[in-house]
């Protein structure tokens, strides 16, 4: 790999973790407190709070947070609901939900409602800045082979007219696969003989073409197009 390449990655993830921006979404105060003090400890900026969904898509609004960290049981509109909403807006952020909930079925409608990443509370307090920080950058949260399980369970088989885009490259064809397999940046690297950072700006202009935001949906897109099919 080329060391420029590799230091320009390094450079562009340690910039990511500086002045994120965050929105907590719980109708736990307590919660919301804990969060908030684990983030700004964590050198996060934690631009508001919200109870329930409607008040989060009107935060939104008026904070332009990066990075909106959704619970999903709520009065009102609930995290999932609320989540689609926000991901259908312009410049969205990310959402981020965050739940005591591990059910396949909460997590893929919140991924299918246009989510960045899914994470249970219970999770390790580095962890939680490590995933905002993950879904800022626009990296995906979810382990890849828990995306196509929950994927190859709810989506089903695609249309029989489902095609990829006509579009895309040759090489962001292979690029799109090895996302939907599983690959990191690097290990496509590895796989085309490509730099880590010729890859990321493949996947890059891929996620354009693709009109999606992040990786996971780039492999929910590989599925609804038949690039990749169930239980391939």
């Amino acid at each position: 790999m080329n060391p420029l390449d590799a230091d320009g990655v390094a450079g562009d993830t340690a910039a990511a973790g500086r002045g994120i921006r965050v929105l907590i979404v719980d109708d736990h105060a307590l919660v919301r407190s804990g969060i908030r003090g684990l983030l700004e400890a964590a050198d996060l900026v934690v631009v508001g709070e919200a109870s329930n969904g409607q008040e989060a898509v009107a935060a939104v609004r008026t904070l332009a947070p990066d990075v909106v960290l959704m619970d999903i049981r709520m009065p009102g509109m609930d995290g999932i609901e609320a989540t689609g909403v926000i991901a259908a807006g312009p410049d969205a952020p990310r959402v981020l939900v965050l739940t005591t909930f591990d059910l396949d079925e909460y997590v893929y409608r919140a991924l299918a409602a246009g989510a960045s990443g899914f994470l249970l509370k219970d999770a390790p307090p580095e962890r939680l800045v490590d995933a905002v920080r993950t879904v800022a950058a626009g990296e995906a949260l979810l382990a890849p082979e828990v995306t196509r399980r929950l994927i190859e369970r709810y989506l089903g088989a695609p249309p029989p007219d489902a095609h990829p885009p006509v579009d895309l490259t040759p090489r962001e064809q292979e690029i799109w696969l090895c996302i939907a397999r599983g690959r990191s940046n690097l290990e496509i690297g590895q796989e085309l003989y490509l730099s880590e950072a010729t890859v990321k700006a493949h996947v890059t202009r891929l996620l354009s073409k693709l009109g999606v935001r992040d990786r996971v949906q780039a492999v929910v897109a590989a599925y609804e197009t038949g690039l990749v099919r169930p239980g391939a």
